[in-house]
């Protein structure tokens, strides 16, 4: 203080500017230390971009963010949908470029990892897809509320940003649930080698997704049981994009038992197939099940599916109404075995039949679908 001694102001001036010297100097301090302290931070945690798009993380990884968006630019001709009834083949001069897909995707975890939330939006039809959260704290029992894509059947599960050729099969239309709300318990039962099985129960309100009504008392109840038969999980993924090293291979079987106005499922909510118009309350009953199978092995890929409903309509005496469809894919790198082969160049078929009434056995719609893939990363 023989500084502030010196200097011709009153006392409690300089008390003051000495107090204020004092806090400007462990301020200078405390500011330098957490300086420190952010570089270790950014140096420990930097924010990083992965498959799940931009990741944040604080430094006691107990929250994480994670921002990412997909668009999807499409040129279709002569037409953009499936012929699925013969007035659709009159409509076959058409040049379309469209934004097919623009997405949002929000997701991460808080106040633990294994405290998890997830939502994703369509920008271009103004529509909330995903918004779910879970708690995975164990493998074996995980739960889950909110609203998704029920993993009722493969091909649907998978994400159109992963999916092998550029549209779904003609089943999709016929069998999917697509996304519905409600609750589910889930996880991963692994006893060693081939005791390894996954497990789905969920219950929904059952009348699609954005719905904000139930119209009966009456829920969608879901389950699924899966046998990874070689030990290790099949991704939910078109392809073998990794070329795995191992092999790995499934079979589920799936159910579905659900009673609503409506017959069928997609991103825009619940609606009807042809021939079931009605839409009263609790209209038709619907049971069906999907037995799946899928494998994947140093860049071959298989899958297939194999779906029965049936549908009581409820309002009408008209018996019921019974749908069956298969469908097979499966896909190749050649580079494995064929040098000149491009290495990112993937071929996939798939090949799928429908029968929209089994009492008539004429009444089929088949698909022969050919892709060539080229994937720019991951290859």
């Amino acid at each position: 203080m023989d500084f502030f001694r010196d200097l011709p102001i009153p006392i409690n001036f300089k008390f003051l500017l000495g107090l204020s010297f004092i806090l400007l100097s462990f301020g200078s301090i405390a500011q330098e230390k957490d300086s420190i302290k952010q570089e270790s931070v950014l140096k420990e945690k930097p924010i990083k971009h992965t498959s799940k798009g931009f990741v944040f993380t604080t430094a006691d990884e107990k929250f994480e963010l994670q921002l990412a968006s997909r668009l999807q630019f499409r040129f279709a001709v002569p037409d953009d949908q499936d012929p699925i009834t013969f007035n659709d083949f009159n409509n076959q001069d058409v040049k379309l470029f469209k934004i097919n897909r623009a997405r949002l995707k929000v997701g991460g975890h808080a106040y633990q990892p294994w405290l998890k939330y997830y939502f994703e939006y369509e920008l271009g039809q103004s529509i909330l897809l995903d918004f779910r959260f879970m708690v995975e704290k164990f493998p074996w029992l995980k739960f889950k509320a909110g609203q998704w894509k029920v993993e009722f059947t493969r091909e649907r599960f998978i994400s159109s940003g992963s999916q092998q050729l550029v549209d779904r099969s003609l089943l999709n239309r016929f069998f999917t649930v697509d996304r519905q709300q409600g609750l589910s318990i889930y996880g991963n039962l692994d006893g060693g080698g081939a005791a390894n099985f996954n497990y789905w129960l969920g219950a929904f309100t059952g009348t699609g997704r954005g719905s904000r009504f139930n119209d009966d008392s009456k829920l969608m109840y879901f389950g699924r049981f899966q046998w990874n038969l070689l030990g290790r999980e099949v991704p939910f993924s078109g392809g073998d994009l990794t070329i795995s090293e191992k092999p790995a291979a499934l079979i589920a079987i799936a159910g579905i038992t659900n009673t609503s106005p409506y017959t069928r499922f997609s991103s825009s909510g619940g609606g009807n197939l042809a021939g079931f118009e009605g839409t009263n309350d609790g209209q038709y009953t619907i049971k069906q099940y999907n037995i799946e199978t899928a494998f994947i092995y140093k860049g071959f890929s298989w899958a297939s599916e194999f779906h029965r409903k049936n549908i009581v309509d409820n309002y009408e005496d008209s018996g019921s109404t019974t749908l069956g469809g298969v469908y097979f894919t499966a896909g190749y790198f050649p580079n494995q075995v064929v040098d000149f082969w491009p290495k990112p160049l993937e071929v996939a078929m798939r090949f799928a039949v429908i029968r929209p009434d089994m009492s008539i056995s004429q009444n089929k719609q088949r698909e022969l679908a050919l892709a060539f893939n080229w994937f720019l990363w991951d290859i």
